[in-house]
């Protein structure tokens, strides 16, 4: 068998942030080539690579895939600026050990089904599962699920963590720019400083806040948090006359995100309004609630206690986001956790390591749902 650690440590040293993900690319690719899946598209929605092994008839022959039930696994592959802190190394080798494992299934290779593999770019901006489905790739296979995976430290090694609902929670930045006029400091009656109303939108984003936590508040719950203010500049002779102001909005369904988003903009423009100011607005990494489907969730618990798999349910989602949620938009499917560790530092931690103990069991689990589902 290959020698997954050193692949997991390699990728580990050679860490590409969004967009930059070449070496991930091409070692994907370069491991492909020793197994025999039916289709590789490489450069997908960048630097995404895709394996398909499809099902085959009783001469040995690829079926046309269109109709043919398709189960999708998906890896992300890039890194954060300060390294491999997020376990991204860790999922795409995973995968790759997926790979094998369906290549060994000769015979019957994939038992009348599709079985497509996704290392995806560019997740942590938000961007990288739009651009797959940009692609248009995996609109051309009939994908009955598709399946993703985040360690989780603070679990025990190995654990499967299952969320019935929503996985990780919609988020997006957004920015704020107020414009009035900027006047002498001598005769600020004569100017439109923004300043009242930035100290008024950030108070009334206080009350956004939804403090309960607890699986009742999971349609209610809303997030809004103060990221940065821009006002005037430091010229003693000027009153100011423009401001920025930004805010990360969270909720844990989209329907909650979409409500949320509204009353903030709705209390901008009201405030803006009555202060003489005009308002420019713009989102930035905005990412949707991964809110998974109920009977793909139930295969990823069977499958794991067929392996057997300790499983665990988290009621609460969690806080952060993932772009996974942009394929649940379009196919069945459900993300899970797997622990990384009780005592493994938190995600994006400059101590953060992902664990190689959890390749081989994140892989099988993977694989009874490819063969099972």
């Amino acid at each position: 068998m290959t020698d997954y650690t050193s692949i997991r440590h390699a990728l580990h040293e050679h860490p590409q942030t969004a967009g930059n993900e070449q070496f991930a690319h091409d070692m994907i690719v370069k491991h492909l080539q020793g197994l025999h899946p039916t289709k590789v598209y490489t450069n997908v929605g960048g630097y995404g690579v895709i394996a398909v092994w499809e099902t085959k008839d009783s001469s040995n022959q690829a079926i046309k895939h269109s109709g043919i039930p398709t189960i999708a696994f998906r890896a992300d592959i890039d890194a954060l600026p300060i390294g491999h802190r997020c376990g991204h190394d860790g999922h795409t080798t995973i995968l790759l050990r997926l790979a094998e494992l369906i290549d060994g299934m000769t015979g019957d290779p994939v038992i009348g089904k599709n079985i497509l593999l996704l290392w995806q770019p560019a997740e942590e901006t938000g961007t990288g599962s739009r651009a797959v489905l940009d692609s248009g790739i995996l609109q051309q296979y009939d994908i009955r699920a598709i399946y993703g995976l985040h360690n989780l430290p603070g679990y025990p090694l190995g654990t499967v963590v299952l969320c019935p609902h929503t996985f990780a929670a919609a988020s997006t930045g957004v920015v704020y720019r107020l414009d009035g006029r900027e006047t002498h400091a001598s005769t600020p009656e004569l100017g439109v400083n923004p300043g009242l109303a930035v100290a008024e939108i950030i108070n009334r984003f206080s009350g956004f806040n939804e403090h309960s936590l607890n699986q009742s508040s999971i349609q209610t719950f809303k997030q809004s948090t103060l990221i940065c203010v821009r006002l005037g500049q430091p010229a003693f002779g000027t009153s100011a006359g423009h401001a920025e102001v930004m805010f990360t909005l969270r909720a844990f369904t989209n329907d909650a995100m979409e409500c949320l988003l509204t009353d903030a903009n709705n209390a901008v423009d009201e405030i803006a309004a009555r202060h003489g100011l005009t308002v420019t607005r713009s989102l930035v990494e905005p990412f949707r609630a991964t809110e998974n489907n109920p009977v793909c969730v139930k295969a990823i618990e069977k499958a794991a206690h067929d392996m057997p798999l300790s499983v665990v349910y988290k009621d609460i989602p969690n806080r952060w986001s993932e772009d996974f949620a942009e394929y649940l938009l379009e196919f069945p499917g459900a993300m899970f956790g797997i622990g990384s560790g009780e005592q493994q530092p938190e995600l994006h931690h400059p101590d953060y390591d992902f664990p190689d103990a959890l390749i081989e069991p994140a892989a099988w689990l993977f694989f009874r749902l490819a063969t099972e589902h």
